[in-house]
């Protein structure tokens, strides 16, 4: 639900007037695509490598985490 909030404000950035921030768009994008890699089954984990943990470990990262873990 908070998903769907956060892409009905992205939306809205225009029509509010307020700039396209760079940073916004990609904190949005890492929390679609760690919501996707979240829902993934475990064939397609396996496929790019990655373990279920692995994966829902990435998915509760905070959004405006983005560097890379090692």
């Amino acid at each position: 639900m908070a998903i769907l909030h956060t892409i009905g404000l992205a939306l809205q950035l225009p029509v509010l007037g307020l700039p396209r921030l760079p940073a916004f768009r990609a904190m949005l994008r890492a929390t679609l695509t760690r919501r996707q890699l979240a829902e993934m089954d475990d064939r397609m984990l396996r496929d790019i490598g990655i373990s279920r943990a692995d994966a829902l470990h990435e998915a509760e990262r905070a959004p405006w985490d983005l560097g890379r873990r090692g």
